[in-house]
């Protein structure tokens, strides 16, 4: 197998870290251990920045030949028919994406052999302007406990945007409507138990001072950031999955840059996620 070859290594994508396209590719190749498990076999939408994250980027989903023969395409159902969506097998495929200007992986909670199958839940909680970093903590282990009370063990990432995301592995078998009415009950019995700090809608109107618990990620066509993806946003920050401990340690969802996450894969000696991807937990019923 060649090495994907990255043109114009030299252009600044970070502008205020001064971070190179050629950096963001070494950076992937430097965590492919970590990347990769969370990422391959899934249909993928990429936050592509052709210009650097200063100018315009787009979300893009669909599979393109000018990717090359290390992209794969995954035919799945639209409300239109039929489309070729994107994955990826390995690293290489990682970097063709990377050559195309993707800074920003966003896997499907599905596999491709299954794509209507869910096997993992994302709880996205996204404080309003103002919630300390302490309240969003208190937040995540609360949603870790309660799902605990229901015989579910869950996971913790920094989003490495404002929030953090609480992940939960189950074994396939119920539908996408099936999972999305257990998240949203989920989401809204915390807020019938705290009205006053959580809230399960999207509408700004009604989040001033409280957390979303955003369950609205858990429907068939929606995703997540991976973890130890690059945020496409000022400093380079990197959506880092960590273990509870290390999280109650945590002093914001940015707290790992490009640098830190190096230093953190090297670092690294077993996954922070143990037993996340052996997990053979069902989905319970409410």
């Amino acid at each position: 197998m060649s090495e994907q070859r990255i043109t114009h290594p030299e252009r600044i994508v970070f502008p205020d870290a001064k971070i190179s396209k050629g950096e963001v590719a070494d950076y992937y190749r430097a965590v492919e251990r970590w990347l990769l498990p969370e990422l391959i076999d899934r249909p993928v939408s990429l936050l592509r920045c052709p210009d650097g994250i200063g100018s315009q980027c787009f979300f893009h989903k669909h599979h393109s030949d000018g990717f090359g023969p290390d992209v794969h395409p995954v035919s799945l159902r639209e409300s239109a028919g039929q489309a070729d969506y994107v994955y990826v097998d390995d690293i290489q495929g990682v970097l063709a994406l990377v050559q195309m200007n993707t800074l920003e992986f966003h896997p499907w909670g599905a596999r491709r052999d299954k794509p209507d199958r869910p096997d993992h839940l994302i709880f996205d909680l996204d404080p309003a302007e103002g919630i300390a970093w302490s309240e969003l903590k208190r937040a995540a282990r609360e949603v870790r406990d309660r799902l605990a009370e229901i015989g579910l063990d869950s996971w913790v990432r920094l989003s490495g945007g404002k929030g953090a995301h609480v992940c939960v592995p189950i074994q396939r078998g119920p539908d996408w409507p099936q999972v999305k009415a257990f998240c949203e009950a989920f989401a809204d019995a915390m807020v019938e138990n705290s009205p006053l700090r959580y809230v399960a809608t999207a509408s700004k109107a009604v989040r001033k001072d409280r957390i979303f618990i955003d369950w609205l990620r858990n429907a068939r066509g929606a995703t997540s950031v991976t973890g130890w993806s690059l945020r496409a946003r000022e400093g380079a920050p990197v959506a880092m999955p960590l273990r509870w401990d290390e999280f109650a340690r945590s002093r914001a969802s940015t707290d790992f840059d490009l640098g830190k996450a190096l230093r953190r894969a090297k670092r690294l000696r077993s996954d922070p996620w143990e037993g996340y991807a052996s997990s053979r937990q069902r989905l319970p019923k409410l």
